[in-house]
């Protein structure tokens, strides 16, 4: 009887080895669920458009857009580096996108290795290569200051924003939806397993956002039912300032939506005040639902 209970006990700490090392090697494709097939163009979105493509450092190829607003801003900032979430392309970003241009706002969009039209399989390490290559691109090729340049990141791209805004001096950095680390959002969503399986990523957004020294906007739902805004809150707290934090209204996909016209007033409030003579957004902008400064 004890050789049966030590046979099973074995056979079911296997059991759950194997099972541990299955949802280890799986965790790429829990985190990243991109979308190969483009549903639209800028075109359909009434905009002017280019195509862009992009070389990384370990030489993969991506695909981006640079968008033209319809009217320009007429002082800095100038443009935005737009980074989206972990599902689909940037062909479904349209909403959001025309958002952004019809604040005057020249928009580089870029797909993330493996997303889109992009080579590669996404990673980590490979997102933050690419958002290197999207400033890269901007600052060297294009010629833009880097002070004319908003980084916006939602979702899993806020944590690329941040990434990139430690190691850069973008004039403002815009984060939406986002959380503090993915370890947080794992306790979130796999409570147990995330206790019992170490991730293979970690996407340390609030360690960035310390080095971060540009204005901060973070934007966030209390709704929101993917990332809790207490993840928000934990990245913003981190950030050093100047920075503001707005409450949005609705879910993760959709409150920047169910905002309006707020959200786009609190954005435009924003920008107005980079272009202050001081330079510094600090003080609180138009309220969607609840609007913190420092």
């Amino acid at each position: 009887m004890l050789a049966k209970l030590i046979s099973l006990l074995l056979l079911t700490l296997l059991g759950v080895l194997l099972f541990g090392l299955l949802l280890w090697w799986l965790q790429p494709k829990m985190i990243f669920f991109p979308d190969e097939q483009l549903q639209a163009t800028p075109i359909d979105w009434g905009l002017e458009y280019e195509e862009v493509e992009l070389a990384t450092e370990d030489g993969i190829s991506l695909h981006g857009w640079r968008i033209k607003p319809p009217r320009a801003r007429d002082t800095a900032p100038r443009s935005l580096l737009f980074f989206h979430g972990n599902a689909g392309n940037l062909s479904h970003r349209g909403d959001s996108i025309r958002i952004f241009t019809d604040l005057g706002l020249e928009v580089l969009i870029i797909d993330y290795r493996g997303y889109g039209r992009s080579q590669g399989s996404p990673s980590e390490q490979g997102l933050y290569r690419d958002a290197t290559a999207a400033w890269q691109w901007l600052t060297q090729v294009r010629g833009i200051p880097p002070e004319e340049i908003v980084l916006f990141g939602r979702s899993l791209g806020g944590a690329v924003a941040a990434w990139l805004a430690a190691r850069t001096t973008p004039a403002a950095v815009i984060i939406e939806s986002s959380f503090d680390r993915m370890q947080s959002l794992a306790e979130v969503h796999y409570p147990l397993l995330s206790r019992l399986i170490p991730l293979r990523v970690a996407f340390p957004a609030v360690e960035e956002i310390a080095n971060v020294q540009s204005p901060l906007l973070v934007l966030h739902s209390p709704d929101d039912e993917i990332v809790p805004i207490q993840l928000g809150r934990r990245l913003y707290e981190a950030a050093p300032g100047p920075k503001q934090f707005v409450e949005l209204q609705g879910g993760h996909n959709d409150g920047f939506l169910r905002s309006q016209p707020q959200y786009q007033d609190a954005l435009a409030a924003f920008l107005d005040q980079l272009a202050a003579p001081d330079g510094h957004a600090g003080a609180a902008p138009a309220q969607p639902a609840d609007t913190d400064a420092d």
